[in-house]
């Protein structure tokens, strides 16, 4: 009994490693003008949520969007999918600077549309792609998400904005 119990927890450690790797080298693939910017590596500086930064928040986005894709075998265009969540904070200021901090724009509610002008100025975007960026804080931005992609990155960046807010490695 004890023997198989092991056995099984290693595979399982094992199919979690391999599902990791094939996202970050999805992530690589379909993201890399976007994580080789200058200006995404300088969100290596801003801080999100507790001690995690920008760019880290981004790609754990993305990750998690993949892997609630594929727990919920739902349809997507990866590409898109990954793009828009890695861009979907791309606002390029640390938010807790005090010249950002503005008790008439809150940064939850306007956030979303700085990402989205920041990222078209710098790359092509589909409209898939600009639908993640704009509503991924539904519903604190009203209109809903029309694909299923924006949807998807929207609960992965609400549970990774939990998590690291509790400080909860996952």
């Amino acid at each position: 009994f004890t023997k198989g119990c092991i056995m099984r927890e290693k595979y399982a450690v094992n199919r979690q490693k391999e599902r990791e790797k094939q996202f970050r080298r999805q992530i690589r693939e379909a993201g890399a003008d976007i994580l080789e910017s200058v200006n995404f590596q300088l969100t290596r500086e801003h801080i999100q949520h507790g001690t995690v930064t920008v760019h880290a928040h981004c790609i754990n986005v993305a990750k998690h969007s993949l892997l609630l894709a594929d727990k919920l075998k739902i349809r997507v265009r990866r590409r898109e999918l990954i793009r828009g969540a890695l861009l979907h904070d791309y606002f390029l200021y640390d938010w807790h600077d005090k010249e950002h901090i503005n008790p008439f724009k809150l940064h939850g509610f306007f956030h979303p549309g700085r990402a989205l002008r920041n990222a078209t100025r710098y790359f092509e975007l589909t409209e898939r792609e600009q639908d993640i960026i704009r509503k991924h804080m539904w519903p604190m931005t009203i209109i809903p998400p029309k694909c299923r992609e924006a949807w998807i990155v929207t609960a992965a960046d609400k549970w990774v904005s939990l998590l690291e807010t509790l400080r909860i490695n996952k």
